[in-house]
């Protein structure tokens, strides 16, 4: 069994409807199952990928997390296989640490880029681009992989803007 998870990647800020997609396989039709969590609350599910013959298929699926409790905006994909045994226990599991783009904005569906300037600071780019520069922990927030000290942002950094639509 192998699994290669294409997207969501690593921290990508996500909505409440996951595109993940990827590749799997090793086993005649072999059956997956998907686990999106924040420690707290799950979402889980299934899915079937292989060629029917042992071979890899890409497979594509929406992971719905709109009915979630979730609190925290660190989120956890987890695909993997088990197998049909007396003690299942996951195998070739990935984990993809993504950021919930509803946790941080209400009503969260995509994000601008940034390109911050000479004299920026989050505080200024909230102010210009969320409207109150008092938002600027929703920049840190969705940049948590970024932005390690909010009073550290550099010139020609990316920042994603959250907004909602």
């Amino acid at each position: 069994m192998s699994i290669i998870v294409q997207q969501p990647q690593p921290y990508d800020l996500v909505s409440d409807v996951i595109q993940v997609s990827g590749i799997a396989g090793g086993a005649f039709e072999a059956h997956f199952q998907y686990e999106v969590t924040e420690g707290h609350d799950s979402v889980t599910g299934f899915f079937t990928a292989g060629d029917g013959a042992g071979g890899h298929d890409q497979f594509q699926i929406q992971v719905d997390v709109s009915g979630a409790g979730f609190t925290l905006p660190r989120l956890f994909l987890h695909v993997f296989h088990v197998p049909p045994t007396e003690n299942p226990v996951r195998t070739d599991e990935v984990i993809v640490p993504v950021l919930h783009g509803n946790q941080i904005m209400a009503d969260y569906r995509v994000y601008d880029e940034y390109v911050v300037r000479s004299g920026d600071t989050l505080w200024s780019i909230a102010q210009d681009r969320l409207g109150a520069g008092a938002q600027y922990p929703q920049l840190v927030a969705a940049n948590a992989h970024t932005i390690v000290d909010p009073d550290a942002i550099s010139v020609g950094q990316l920042i994603r803007i959250p907004r909602a639509v």
